[in-house]
């Protein structure tokens, strides 16, 4: 009984000694975490460092952006995404800048030639000079009657501004007049107008064109003709089936500015698939930004920390990622474009220009403006109802132990990213980040550092980029499998 009590006692014994062994644990997540955003910290102070001077396409820091881009894209063990042998990991951007000089805009009439005055006046065009003088004009009032190309074609068309239809004078320029000038309220409206055209402008070559747009303050046009004739003109045009009428009147325009033509380039990096044939996954982030935006002051350069040296670093961070945890079936490539704060023209040029067929992108993710929020916040869906992308991306944010935010105010900015110049020509797009989830979450930045100089590495927030990083890291594989997500049409070959 005795000996019987030990041999239990000592087995009793054992199994509490195996029980209090260590038992082999995963990473801390805290540390993890920590290592993500040391990593992401490191690419953020390089690319919003006074050195990249506010990495503007077409200056030195732009080009410095590059050079650091694909350097980091080839210590990953990327390559090169251009699929271009003559021009590895660079995909030029061809970009037109202009920016107005001065101009002079004559109206003749029976009673004589007139100059507009200056400040109650403006006239803006892409080439560095327009002269157009003694031209035929026609008076379309809001622009909006039924009007046939030939009225207008060669012409100057007056018309008044309308502020339900932005698009007014794009609709007449289709029509190709010689010029079009609008008649807006007063010298408040006019400064409104400058304020979009008197910057520097940059726009793609392929987009360049002759479009000449004028304006003038209501009182400054009718000073110029007649007594009563613009009165009469209103008068008329605010009848039903007005279209438009020809002024017993010619005017002159004569428009300077400045005009550079050069060559920035969006970088594009690859981790091979090992199915051939069986598309792509597309991860892109911005790399622009707008260099010395407040020029004459003790700061002048918009570093762009979190817009969009943040997105630029995630993105990088998650392409490590992924090319160690690989290889995956399908191939996924990284964009890091240029311009985009000009009007999305790096994601616009790639589109034109695109280095795989554009139907063989299965899923395409933008970074973008991403330190923002802090961690374990809901996710902004970008594109939600859109693409065949929503479900796996809801499961995504679930298992992530999260929920999406205020799906109306994700989509306020659905047109404002890159990833919409891929939407339109079909390709399934979102941009999915816990700094979208709310106007609570991003109002104050944009309130007080979007697109200024105090957009610095002191007012980063982290925590929702890793949430954002970890919850592609999960989207991306699960899409760059055929097993998990199989294609939904057949593929063509790359």
């Amino acid at each position: 009984m005795i000996a019987r009590g030990r041999i239990f006692l000592a087995g009793v014994i054992c199994v509490s000694l195996a029980a209090c062994a260590t038992v082999p644990r995963g990473p801390d997540p805290q540390a993890v975490r920590d290592a993500i955003a040391a990593r992401m910290m490191r690419d953020i102070e390089v690319l919003a460092s006074d050195e990249f001077g506010g990495r503007k396409p077409g200056t030195p820091g732009g080009e410095k952006t590059i050079a650091y881009i694909v350097d980091r894209m080839q210590q990953i063990g990327l390559q090169s995404g251009t699929n271009d042998p003559g021009s590895a990991w660079r995909a030029p951007v061809e970009l037109v800048s202009t920016k107005p000089l001065n101009h002079e805009i004559t109206v003749r009439t029976a009673k004589g030639a007139s100059v507009l005055p200056i400040a109650s006046s403006a006239a803006f065009s892409l080439s560095s000079r327009v002269l157009i003088d003694g031209v035929e004009v026609v008076f379309v009032g809001d622009g909006k009657g039924q009007l046939v190309d030939t009225e207008l074609v060669g012409r100057i068309v007056v018309v008044t501004q309308s502020n339900s239809d932005p698009d007014v004078r794009e609709t007449l320029f289709a029509a190709r007049p010689a010029a079009v000038l609008t008649v807006v309220a007063d010298s408040v409206a006019l400064e409104r107008e400058r304020g979009q055209f008197q910057r520097e402008r940059l726009l793609l070559t392929s987009e360049d064109s002759n479009n000449l747009s004028a304006f003038v303050t209501n009182e400054a046009f009718s000073n110029t003709l007649p007594d009563g004739e613009w009165n009469r003109l209103l008068e008329k045009a605010s009848r039903e089936n007005f279209s438009h009428e020809m002024l017993a009147a010619t005017i002159a325009i004569d428009v300077h500015s400045t005009r550079r033509e050069f060559t920035s380039s969006n970088v594009i990096g690859m981790i091979p698939g090992q199915l051939p044939g069986s598309g792509a996954v597309l991860l892109m982030a911005h790399w622009d930004h707008f260099g010395e935006c407040a020029p004459g002051t003790p700061d002048p350069i918009c570093n762009g920390a979190v817009d969009n040296a943040s997105g630029i670093a995630l993105m990088l961070e998650l392409a490590a990622k992924l090319q160690l945890n690989g290889p995956h079936d399908r191939d996924i490539y990284l964009l890091a474009t240029s311009a985009e704060e000009s009007g999305l023209l790096g994601a616009k040029s790639f589109v034109d220009a695109p280095p795989i067929p554009l139907e063989s992108i299965v899923a395409a993710f933008n970074f973008d403006t991403v330190a923002v929020a802090p961690a374990g916040g809901p996710f902004g869906f970008i594109g939600e109802g859109q693409t065949p992308l929503d479900d796996v991306v809801r499961e995504a944010v679930r298992e992530q132990g999260a929920e999406l935010g205020s799906r109306e105010y994700a989509q306020s900015f659905l047109r404002r990213h890159d990833g919409w110049t891929l939407l339109q020509e079909g390709v399934p797009s979102v941009l999915v980040s816990t700094a979208f989830a709310s106007e609570i979450v991003l109002g104050p930045y944009l309130a007080t550092n979007y697109h200024r100089p105090t957009d610095q590495i002191e007012g980063l927030e982290l925590g929702g980029a890793i949430d954002d990083l970890l919850l592609h890291e999960t989207l991306v594989k699960q899409i760059a499998s055929t097993q998990s997500y199989p294609a939904s049409a057949t593929l063509p070959s790359q």
